[in-house]
């Protein structure tokens, strides 16, 4: 099969396409024929070793010191059809479609093996295998965030990063749950966050949060740029803010928050789980819930993904189609 091979830090030119062996599932596991992945923020940061996320720096020595240790294939989330099984496996039968997010990555290839109790769900008839594969990663995060928050119908969200992987579906999620949503953007956002559902908008580029005419009862943080004293100060007492992505500067001030104030701060590594996935997948299905999908890429176009998504102007999910080879 063909895979996405990273054995050096560097710029998105150290991706290889390679042929490698096809993997054979255990009496556990499935194997998936892989059909769309994508590029996130996070992939490319792994990759030239510069990790925005002070969470994630902290597994460094696990990543490798100075070169890819263990990861050798990046991607987190998938779509595609279960090729074949282990003999124990329950859940699944050849030929089911489904999507997976993946926290152990290794998504940016043709086949996977998984097993049947990782964050697995069926694949929405709703969903084209591009949106399926986009689902998983910002979704779980964006709800995990929300659900920490505690959002009530009324309350007021500020979401920062509105119109990225997470910030697209939190805006969708937190209108879900009755909130009334501001999002922060640039201008040329603007429509596709409003056709999201947010109520107000604010331009980044020409408008400071500190200046919303109200305070807010949730502040979520989808990509750790939000300005944090200012944000503090337009927090409403007893409020959350949420740092779904925080600088290890955010995470140092974060502790000294919770201690010394009266409003509370979250900064946590968001868990994928079967029910949560089950939920997404169910609001898309009602229609509550849809993907965006800035571009997709071919397989072989991996290197010009990851530098898309390094110039940061993204909107939502740049999806990498995998395309089989002529030969196996």
């Amino acid at each position: 099969m063909r895979a996405v091979i990273w054995t050096a830090y560097g710029p998105p030119e150290v991706l290889q396409v390679q042929r490698v062996e096809r993997p054979s599932p255990g009496k556990n596991q499935v194997l998936i024929k892989i059909h769309a992945t994508t590029v996130e923020t996070g992939d490319c940061e792994l990759r030239r070793y510069q990790i925005h996320n002070g969470l994630y720096s902290l597994f460094r020595p696990y990543f490798g010191l100075f070169k890819p240790r263990l990861l050798k294939v990046l991607g987190q989330q998938l779509s595609g059809e279960i090729e074949s099984v282990g003999s124990a496996v329950t859940r699944f039968k050849p030929g089911d479609r489904v999507l997976a997010a993946v926290m152990t990555m290794g998504t940016t290839c043709e086949y996977l093996c998984l097993d049947e109790k990782d964050c697995i769900v069926p694949k929405p008839d709703a969903l084209s295998y591009e949106e399926a594969a986009a689902l998983s990663v910002g979704g779980l995060n964006a709800l995990h965030f929300l659900n920490q928050g505690d959002i009530h119908p009324g309350d007021r969200v500020l979401i920062y990063g509105s119109s990225g992987t997470i910030g697209t579906f939190a805006v969708q999620l937190a209108k879900h749950f009755g909130a009334e949503v501001t999002a922060v953007c640039s201008a040329a956002k603007s429509e596709l966050v409003r056709g999201l559902g947010a109520d107000h908008l604010i331009d980044y580029q020409k408008e400071h949060i500190g200046d919303a005419p109200q305070p807010f009862d949730v502040i979520f943080d989808t990509i750790g740029k939000s300005p944090y004293q200012e944000s503090l100060d337009v927090l409403n007492p007893g409020g959350i803010y949420l740092l779904a992505n925080p600088t290890f500067h955010q995470q140092m001030r974060s502790y000294w928050t919770n201690i010394t104030t009266n409003k509370r701060t979250t900064c946590q590594l968001a868990r994928y789980d079967l029910d949560s996935l089950h939920y997404l997948t169910h609001l898309v299905v009602q229609g509550a819930l849809k993907v965006v999908i800035d571009r997709c890429f071919r397989m072989d176009e991996i290197v010009a993904a990851h530098h898309y998504v390094e110039q940061g102007h993204k909107s939502g999910n740049v999806v990498v189609t995998i395309v089989e080879g002529e030969t196996d």
